[in-house]
């Protein structure tokens, strides 16, 4: 039998599953010879070190001596950093997107036909115990194993059916010539029927930035002459900017917002979502002469330099989202904290800005900083922000 392989990985992700009592084993000729032994299904279980909620299943699951023994039991056991091997994670998100209907997400749980490497049943998170209609895991993994074994010619049917929708999907469409202007025409009103013309953005919660489609919106204005393309970026950059998307006080972006109003985000921060703003704000604040665009492309650049570049002068790929043990406790605040590290004229030049003159934002209890209106007093209101900068980088 084998055992947990994880702890030389190179992968910090990796290793932060060496511990485990599941028999983790990496992606490679090993473990896969084992399943094809073995006859085994794989359980592949893709996710990556900022993960919250790939922390939250390697708690309540993988740290879980009875689940643990289940897994090494029924299945050989995989586990792969998205940041490692993309090109495995965009194979199974496919996959699962096209076995369930559903968008994946991490962590993303994956049943493997050994011979074949074949998904024929897909998830992301998963309980220790039935939770909002989610299944307990540990019954995920006998009921999976159990009709494994019993409908192998089902298994093999699916498993031509699905390479070859992925096959399918994956081929580049065949090009007719340039599009017309009625396509460009059909394309912006899709976008603007989409378009939050309350909140800014695209559709609605958990809502991201879509870095990509913002970015092709100047050209889709230019080419469907239409205005509103541009008005709805602009009006977008600014929501996101002012809102809890972004760090108010280091600069950096969040991955997502988990509200459709940009209030509350999902704490991680990753180098390539940053990466794909920065051009974003300062192409704006080019176009516009906003100093506010500028404002923010700097406090991405900055955010970026000081906070993942390394030494060797690459740069780290995410901020975790969660410290301590819980999600987002290094960036929320209580009121009287703010109090106790300004001076009263500091406090109230952020008390308004900030949103801290309305109730707590964060699950009743805690304020996450957003930008509710201009400093009265900018110069009061960079001191307190240096000031809590400080104090929060002690945490």
């Amino acid at each position: 039998m084998a055992s947990n392989r994880l702890d030389h990985s190179a992968s910090l992700y990796l290793r932060q599953h060496a511990d485990n009592p599941v028999h983790w084993q990496p992606w490679d000729a090993q473990a896969l010879e084992q399943a094809r032994e073995r006859d085994c299904p794989i359980l592949l279980s893709i996710g990556y070190s900022a993960c919250h909620w790939c922390h939250v299943m390697a708690h309540e699951c993988f740290e879980d001596p009875a689940i643990a023994g289940l897994m090494n039991d029924l299945f050989v056991n995989i586990k792969v950093d998205r940041e490692e091997r993309p090109d495995l994670d965009k194979l199974y998100q496919l996959a699962h997107q096209l076995l369930t209907g559903r968008g994946g997400g991490w962590p993303l749980t994956v049943f493997l036909e050994p011979a074949t490497l074949t998904p024929f049943f897909a998830g992301t998170y998963f309980p220790p115990t039935p939770r909002h209609g989610m299944p307990a895991f540990g019954e995920v993994l006998k009921h999976v194993r159990r009709w494994f074994d019993s409908n192998r010619t089902e298994v093999e049917d699916l498993n031509d059916k699905l390479r070859q929708a992925i096959h399918a999907v994956q081929q580049p469409p065949a090009r007719t010539g340039s599009p017309d202007d009625e396509v460009f025409a059909n394309i912006a009103r899709q976008v603007l029927d989409r378009f939050d013309s309350r909140h800014g953005g695209f559709g609605g919660a958990p809502k991201f930035p879509q870095a990509p489609l913002l970015e092709a919106l100047p050209a889709m204005a230019r080419q469907a002459d239409e205005p509103r393309l541009l008005e709805a970026l602009h009006f977008t950059l600014d929501c996101m900017a002012r809102g809890g998307l972004r760090d108010q006080l280091d600069g950096g972006f969040f991955r997502y917002s988990v509200d459709g109003t940009w209030t509350i985000p999902h704490f991680e921060k990753m180098l390539y979502d940053n990466a794909l703003l920065l051009p974003l704000y300062a192409e704006a604040a080019a176009r516009t002469g906003s100093d506010w665009f500028g404002e923010v492309a700097e406090g991405i650049a900055g955010w970026l330099v000081g906070w993942l570049g390394q030494a060797n002068d690459g740069f780290g790929s995410s901020m975790d989202a969660d410290a301590g043990g819980e999600e987002g406790a290094y960036h929320l605040w209580q009121r009287e904290e703010i109090r106790e590290c300004l001076e009263a004229s500091e406090y109230e030049a952020v008390r308004e800005v900030f949103g801290l003159d309305e109730p707590p934002n964060f699950e009743g209890r805690a304020w996450h900083l957003l930008r509710r209106a201009e400093p009265a007093d900018p110069t009061a209101f960079r001191a307190a922000a240096r000031k809590l900068l400080d104090r929060r980088s002690r945490r």
